[in-house]
């Protein structure tokens, strides 16, 4: 199905309307053999809270945005490869289900569909994208992958020493090795991690350790400065609170 949507007009004319959707926010999304094979809205799994985000699949990258303005207009573009990308599924816990995990070095997170056939439906397209990706011998990253953070609601107490009480006067930080949720003081180190940042990002002790053993001259730099550390997905998210109920369904082509 995607060679027979290669250089159609109709392809031509969805992936037009997916970068005027995004506007300025966004880059050109044309290129040659590109293909948009579906797409639609998604629950993922932000550092605070479920937040509802519009998600394009195509042949060769995963794209995701949030949503502005009744679900046509987009901003804080995100674009994943596809040959770097590996997926999971989540068991169904409570009221997080049909969920599955997008892991890859840049980043990694939980989203979930509305229902369990949807997610069956987004799944076995992106698996079907990637295996063809890796046929078509495009070269898959070896780079280590991003932890997939763990919510803030998720610990009350820091993961490392499990002492640390968290408050509005201390903070929660994460990890962005392991993705798990610390206090400063078992946060005060920073490493390199070219795939995620061009600076040098808050590990925890037990990974700075880690990495240290294999690493001659790790980059470090000790923070107490209390920075935001709120991660990704920041901007305007005007409708984060609505329960999707009118979302339109899932499509693909």
């Amino acid at each position: 199905m995607v060679d027979r949507l290669v250089d159609s007009e109709a392809n031509a004319r969805r992936i037009a309307s997916v970068e005027d959707n995004f506007g300025t926010s966004g880059v050109s999304l044309s290129s040659a053999n590109r293909v948009l094979v579906g797409e639609g809205v998604l629950t993922k799994q932000c550092r605070k809270q479920l937040k509802t985000r519009q998600f394009f699949l195509f042949n060769d990258i995963l794209v995701y945005g949030t949503i502005i303005i009744n679900r046509k207009k987009f901003n804080n573009q995100h674009i994943l490869p596809l040959n770097e990308l590996q997926i999971v599924t989540l068991d169904d816990i409570g009221d997080r289900q049909f969920g599955w995990q997008i892991i890859s070095p840049k980043k990694s997170f939980n989203v979930y569909a509305a229902t369990n056939s949807e997610r069956s439906e987004w799944i076995t397209h992106l698996r079907t994208c990637i295996d063809s990706t890796i046929k078509r011998g495009e070269r898959k990253s070896t780079t280590d992958p991003a932890p997939a953070w763990i919510p803030d609601d998720a610990a009350t107490h820091c993961m490392i020493c499990t002492k640390s009480k968290f408050s509005a006067m201390n903070r929660k930080h994460h990890c962005r090795k392991c993705g798990k949720i610390c206090c400063n003081p078992c946060s005060t180190k920073r490493l390199l991690m070219p795939s995620q940042s061009a600076e040098p990002v808050r590990v925890c002790d037990p990974c700075f350790t880690e990495a240290s053993v294999r690493q001659s001259a790790p980059s470090v730099r000790n923070d107490s400065s209390g920075d935001d550390d709120s991660g990704t997905d920041t901007g305007p998210a005007v409708n984060d609170n609505d329960t999707e109920t009118d979302a339109p369904p899932t499509t693909f082509y």
